[in-house]
């Protein structure tokens, strides 16, 4: 019967070798999980809207039958918005992107076509112009501050001849830009947009000889862009 106290004595030997190795285990930190890091890369489509002035000029009109008449063009301000779409590539702080807007432009030109009303409006209509141009930016993280630059179509300073026109030129500007979620975005960007190329051109029966008249010059065609805007980021991850 001595060996009922023998076996008790061996259990509680082992069960405090047990314990004792159990402390001795190291202890593993429960992992924590980190959300993925905020990045730029991606597409997106947004809206914009905001103010744009024109640039004061001339109209330069070449009559067949009395030679060149000039007319002046005011500076005029007014409403602008459109939407846009574009994609970003982020490689560490630096931001690479490419865009495309369209905006309807309700700058009128202030020209009074006299003798030439028969060209078919007096005073402009409202316009459109758009944009295609690449971003470079530097990320703080959820901010970014950029350069943007490019190619740029339509009248901003209003259809001053016939409803249409088809002129190119150019943009450059720079803005900020803050990611208020992983996918909401929200900026505030200055564009100046030159387009003073281009030529418009008419064939008119007046007393009974029909010549061409060429408009063309500086007219005004150029301007600013103050807007601000909000884009929806598709995610990347």
């Amino acid at each position: 019967m001595k060996c009922v106290p023998l076996m008790g004595a061996v259990v509680l030997a082992l069960g405090s070798t047990s314990v004792v190795l159990a402390s001795d285990l190291p202890h593993r930190p429960v992992p924590v999980v980190q959300p993925p890091a905020f990045t730029w890369t991606g597409f997106y489509i947004g809206v914009n809207a905001g103010m744009g002035w024109t640039n004061s000029g001339n109209i330069a009109i070449k009559d067949p039958i009395i030679g060149q008449v000039n007319m002046n063009t005011a500076s005029k301000t007014g409403f602008v918005g459109g939407g846009q779409v574009g994609y970003n590539w982020q490689h560490e702080r630096f931001v690479f992107g490419l865009e495309t807007d369209i905006q309807y432009s309700d700058l009128k030109s202030g020209v009074s076509w006299a003798a030439y009303e028969w060209f078919g409006y007096q005073t402009s209509n409202s316009q459109y112009f758009g944009t295609v141009r690449a971003r470079v930016g530097y990320a703080f993280d959820r901010a970014l501050i950029y350069l943007t630059g490019g190619l740029a179509y339509g009248g901003l300073n209003g259809n001053w001849w016939h409803g249409t026109t088809s002129n190119q030129g150019w943009t450059l500007g720079g803005g900020i830009e803050y990611a208020f979620t992983d996918n909401w975005t929200g900026r505030v960007e200055g564009l100046y947009v030159d387009l003073n190329n281009g030529n418009h051109y008419a064939t008119h029966t007046r007393n009974g000889v029909v010549g061409t008249y060429i408009v063309s010059g500086n007219s005004g065609e150029g301007g600013g862009i103050v807007r601000a805007a909000v884009n929806y980021k598709f995610d990347w991850r």
